[in-house]
């Protein structure tokens, strides 16, 4: 993939990087600009000086040269567990991303070193936990300890956060499949208890574009109503449209949020109009709140799925065998299925606790507010993750459904549906559903 601007980068691309020629003229004018402007002797915090509560002292000459190499040293204290492969792959290419916009005034030199790694087999080792601190100062030296710096270049690898704004792009992608899927299930579940449409109409989405196109959605893949079962069905059923179109609202949140920090001033000291400044865009609040909103959003809607599943063993809401067993009493159906969904959104409830709200100081004062955004992302993963085992509880749980029922599948859900039966076999007793639903997250979802 040839880049020709900033924005072209995308950290869930998995193509090799090569790099403009016009872009890299760009980049070594600005550095030629910014090794004049240190050349005047004004200090320069964290090149002309030390780090955080040692930012008062002044380097010599010679301490400068040592320092930028130190800088990655000293701040590697991580350990595992490790970044998976693709998240690592976007934390070093959020880094390249910041740094073509100029404002780190890093030479076209070690941007061709990072660019090497990035399209390197062999990717660093990247400690997904533990960066407390005000920015992302420990992984990111963990990330850049095999690159070599010149002036300035040190800090320029650690400063913002690149890293977490790489990852919530992956995140953000994985949340959009993810949301497709929570729809087309919802579906398929209001589809197979006949579940009386008017939550679903469409001047029910009135003032909010979101809701009416997951209503669509939602009226598109169940198909057309059947006699309803009852006036109304459980709430769970009911509001699968605006569970969802809040999960999409959230996202589509993120992702401006993403935007901003890409686009924005994340380096300190950056080189703006001809000078180094001083900037706060290490603090990433925008995006662990967006981050935050998007795991309280998804844990929602794991809540609303169980709720689902358990109704859908109902036989008074389905009109179906209880449990979903072929013979009641005998076997037990799918109830083991329901309480290992229970158990997930019970972990997804703890992942809700915003990040941003526990503050603590470090380098003597120096740094006394954090705002944990590399942990918003982490727990944004961990929640996809748990979200996708509920949804394959309540998709293996209306399969069965079906399979019991005489029911049609709707046009809009044979796709889905065949995918489960690709990978799970017909439930005819009890077994171990756990393997059935490891497949239908590792192969369907």
């Amino acid at each position: 993939m040839i880049v020709n601007d900033p924005g072209d980068l995308d950290p869930s691309n998995p193509n090799p990087i090569e790099l403009a020629p016009a872009l890299l003229d760009r980049l070594a004018a600005i550095r030629a600009a910014a090794l004049d402007t240190l050349e005047s002797g004004r200090p320069v915090y964290g090149v002309t000086t030390g780090m955080g509560n040692l930012s008062k002292t002044r380097l010599t000459s010679e301490e400068q040269s040592r320092h930028q190499r130190n800088l990655l040293r000293g701040r590697a204290v991580g350990g595992p567990p490790w970044l998976p492969p693709d998240e690592a792959r976007a934390v070093l290419i959020g880094r390249l991303r910041t740094f073509l916009t100029g404002d780190a005034a890093v030479s076209v030199e070690l941007v061709q070193q990072l660019v090497a790694l990035i399209n390197s087999p062999v990717l660093p080792e990247i400690p997904a936990e533990g960066a407390g601190s005000a920015g992302e100062i420990i992984p990111l030296a963990h990330a850049f300890a095999s690159l070599d710096p010149g002036p300035k270049e040190g800090i320029a690898l650690l400063a913002g956060i690149p890293g977490a704004t790489g990852r919530a792009t992956l995140q953000a992608r994985r949340a959009h499949r993810l949301a497709d899927h929570l729809t087309a299930v919802g579906a398929a579940a209001i589809a197979v208890i006949g579940a009386n449409r008017d939550p679903y109409h469409p001047a029910a989405g009135r003032a909010d574009d979101v809701l009416a196109e997951e209503l669509a959605r939602l009226r598109a893949l169940a198909g057309p109503e059947p006699e309803p079962r009852s006036l109304q069905a459980p709430v769970s059923f009911r509001v699968a449209g605006p569970v969802v179109a809040h999960v999409r609202r959230t996202l589509q949140e993120l992702e401006a949020a993403v935007q901003r920090a890409f686009d924005g001033v994340t380096d300190s000291p950056a080189y703006l109009d001809g000078e180094f400044v001083g900037t706060a865009g290490f603090h990433g609040l925008e995006l662990a709140a967006r981050c935050d909103h998007l795991t309280a959003a998804l844990a929602h809607a794991a809540e609303v799925s169980a709720a689902r599943l358990h109704r859908l063993l109902d036989p008074a809401v389905t009109g179906l065998p209880a449990q979903l067993a072929r013979e009641p009493g005998p076997e037990a159906g799918l109830v083991a299925v329901h309480k290992r969904a229970v158990a997930i959104t019970h972990q997804l409830r703890r992942l809700t606790l915003p990040t941003a709200i526990s503050t603590a100081e470090t380098s003597n004062g120096q740094e006394d507010v954090q705002s944990f955004s590399w942990e918003a992302v982490g727990n944004l993963g961990a929640a996809i993750r748990r979200v996708r085992e509920v949804t394959a509880c309540e998709l293996l749980a209306v399969r069965q459904a079906f399979a019991l029922s005489e029911r049609p599948v709707p046009p809009g859900l044979q796709d889905l549906l065949r995918a489960v039966d690709a990978v799970v076999p017909p439930i005819d007793g009890d077994r171990a559903f756990g393997a059935d639903l490891t497949r239908l997250v590792d192969e369907v979802l």
